[in-house]
């Protein structure tokens, strides 16, 4: 049994015990080195009948959590196995679990439980769009942590599985009575998707009434029943999510995303104001094709009119004082017409990255608007991919919004899917296809570098990643796109040889190469960079110095590896 003070693994601390649940217990523990606080579950094999099983498990949550990157979700830093224990390293999350807050405060304010419904959609929309998906199949209020800074993060992935298309049943019942689906109790076919979303919409459930559905008799009322103040479009919402049959739930998390960004329209009262504006319409609309009717010039003056109209719309979002209005706009100019990619393309440009920084939030309404549905009933998406040229932008666009700004530190993973598809264009240009081609080549690399085949070895070498980072900075990269683009990258180039110094290294990369990109990137800063967008130069200038901090920094470490390494 671990104890205060004593030191595991040569680097980790134990400051205290922090809990204990089942046959585990986990306490705070702190890397003194890299002056970082983290948790460590302790699972004994002495006395512990379960502890094969308990094991498996774990080896199996840690396999899942060590390939995921998203901020709604804890790390894994070390797996340890002794004599008589088995350790694992995970992020220190501070704050609370939402059990706690329901036992002391009881129903929550349905603005809040909303703020965190979205924050719940979002991570299971990521979980689910893995390649295979991850049915977490475990929501509920113990298993979310809530962080003093209003984030809440997914913890505990022991009944988290991998989907298999082919499986018709699962062949283990696991979850939470209450909060568990029916399919997750066999005979019921395979859990999916839709199984996190009933268990999200049991957890909503419980946070707005106060009452827990894993008490007898484990039936739920509609949540007005309990509090008639709340959203009769909450309740709606709700209701639909925990039906038993799969078909009649939300078929995806950002299907449930976007009816919670809209919850108030559900309103009974609002409802009732656009059934008398839809029956002004239809009487309005009659009318017009009854005088229409047999027109020959109807579809192309339509035709005419929706384009005037788009770019009317355009004109409006360039031209808006604040943010909402121009994301207004362009949310008008998309419904207008959904084939275009220009202001998809602006809506990211002018609008998400202005701050450099794509945040959860834009990147929730970004997936919210491809998957909201026109008149044809096909969902934007859908739409857009029918345009090889107008998809491969928005995708190549998207991508770029991931991999380097996502919550201003850029996430590898999420942006994999979108260059994927841009590097299929035809009628993207050369230069970004190519570019489009490796950095999901890279994207990839962040799911595959930790990980291990089933022999043992790792899929991919940092050999290979090298090959992969320095060719993506080969050029006059402001020449070939911008200034910014320019930063970006050499920022990327430099973070992973200061990060990976001694990885690179130890799979051949040589110090003289290391330090020979270093030397390439200041001479690109020298040459290259003469800053052509005087608008941008202050927040360019600032990259820049912030660019020779990190190459000095790079240095030093290439510095420090190779020769600890040599020695």
């Amino acid at each position: 049994m671990l104890e205060n003070g004593m030191i595991v693994d040569g680097k980790y601390k134990i400051l205290n015990k922090i809990g204990r649940g089942g046959m585990s217990t986990v306490y705070l523990a702190m890397n003194e080195r890299a002056n970082r606080q983290w948790a460590i579950k302790e699972i004994q094999k002495k006395g512990n009948r379960y502890y094969r099983t308990m094991r498996e498990e774990l080896l199996a949550e840690t396999d899942i959590l060590k390939r995921l990157d998203h901020p709604n979700l804890p790390k894994i830093a070390d797996v340890l196995e002794y004599k008589d224990i088995f350790l694992i390293v995970m992020d220190y999350i501070e704050g609370r679990p939402l059990s706690l807050t329901l036992q002391e405060q009881g129903a929550q304010s349905q603005e809040v439980v909303v703020a965190w419904a979205k924050q719940l959609c979002d991570v299971l929309e990521y979980l689910h769009s893995r390649k295979p998906p991850i049915i977490y199949r475990d929501m509920k209020p113990a298993n979310i942590m809530l962080r003093p800074d209003g984030r809440v993060m997914l913890i505990d992935f022991g009944t988290a599985r991998e989907y298999k298309e082919e499986h018709v049943e699962d062949t283990i019942c696991l979850g939470t009575v209450g909060y568990a689906a029916p399919e997750q109790f066999g005979g019921n076919g395979q859990t999916d998707a839709r199984t996190d979303i009933f268990c999200l919409g049991r957890t909503l459930y419980h946070l707005l009434t106060g009452h827990n559905p894993c008490m007898p008799p484990y039936e739920i009322y509609p949540i007005r029943h309990w509090n008639p103040q709340l959203s009769s479009g909450l309740e709606e919402i709700i209701w639909k999510c925990v039906q038993n049959d799969p078909q009649e739930r939300y078929q995806s998390c950002a299907e449930l995303l976007y009816a919670l960004e809209h919850y108030r329209e559900f309103d009974v009262e609002c409802k009732r104001q656009q059934q008398k504006k839809w029956r002004i319409f239809v009487c309005s609309a009659v009318c017009t094709l009854a005088f229409a009717a047999g027109a020959v010039g109807f579809r192309c003056a339509e035709e005419k009119t929706v384009r005037n109209s788009y770019e009317r719309v355009m004109k409006e979002a360039s031209s808006s004082v604040t943010r909402e209005k121009q994301i207004a706009n362009y949310r008008k100019a998309i419904a207008l017409n959904p084939r275009k990619a220009d202001a998809y393309e602006l809506l990211l440009e002018k609008v998400f990255l202005t701050d450099d920084n794509f945040s959860q939030e834009e990147a929730a309404m970004m997936l919210e608007i491809l998957q909201q549905r026109g008149m044809n009933k096909k969902d934007y998406l859908s739409v857009l991919e029918s345009e090889q040229n107008a998809y491969g932008k928005v995708a190549f666009r998207i991508g770029i919004s991931y991999f380097y700004y996502y919550e201003g530190e850029g996430n590898k993973q999420l942006s994999g899917r979108w260059f994927v598809d841009a590097a299929k264009s035809e009628t993207l240009e050369e230069h970004q296809r190519v570019r489009a081609k490796m950095l999901g080549k890279i994207a990839g690399y962040y799911a595959e570098l930790n990980r291990n085949d089933r022999a043992g070895d790792s899929k991919v070498t940092y050999r290979e990643y090298w090959e992969d980072i320095t060719e993506l900075t080969k050029g006059n990269i402001v020449a070939i796109d911008n200034e910014k683009t320019a930063l970006v990258m050499y920022q990327e180039l430099v973070y992973q040889i200061g990060q990976n110094a001694d990885k690179f290294y130890a799979e051949g990369v040589k110090r003289e190469e290391m330090s020979e990109q270093l030397e390439k990137v200041k001479e690109r800063l020298r040459t290259d960079l003469t800053i052509q967008n005087r608008g941008a130069q202050k927040e360019i200038e600032k990259k820049k110095e912030e660019l020779v901090k990190n190459i000095s920094w790079a240095e030093e470490e290439v510095k420090t590896i190779c020769a600890i390494r040599n020695r």
